[in-house]
């Protein structure tokens, strides 16, 4: 039995496409699927919190009017914006990857133009939102 045994010269190794810098310059696509993944957990954290304001509601006056005080904090209207942003962002990224497992959109310009509507429609969803909240 032989074995075959190839060896590459220093200046023809393939570079690993996770290098960053020089070799490897992020993509639109890339950049939205790291940020679907963050979304995601945002979200998770996100709904721990309203899971505590509605503790916070069952224990009493008391009990939600300590909780309030922080969702009406700067700090916690920022939260609650960022975290209305990660909703939208990732029900509309959602969608644009059920397109794709449908076969659509899946070349590079079509790809580029989904990515940047979502970010845009995302933004306006987020904004409009607030905006009807303010208001009402």
């Amino acid at each position: 039995m032989s074995k075959v045994k190839t060896t590459l010269a220093p200046g023809n190794r393939p570079l690993s496409p996770f290098m960053i810098g020089p070799y490897y310059r992020p993509q639109l696509t890339s950049m939205l699927s790291i940020t679907h993944r963050m979304t995601g957990l945002a979200l998770v954290v996100g709904s721990l919190l309203l899971a505590g304001w509605l503790i916070a509601l069952a224990g009493g006056p008391q009990t939600f009017e300590r909780y309030a005080r922080h969702i009406h904090a700067w700090y916690g209207q920022v939260l609650l914006f960022l975290w209305t942003y990660a909703l939208f962002f990732h029900l509309c990224n959602g969608i644009r990857h059920l397109m794709w497992d449908m076969g659509k959109g899946l070349d590079i310009d079509n790809a580029y133009k989904s990515g940047y509507l979502v970010i845009a429609v995302s933004l306006v969803a987020t904004v409009g939102i607030w905006a009807a909240a303010i208001v009402l």
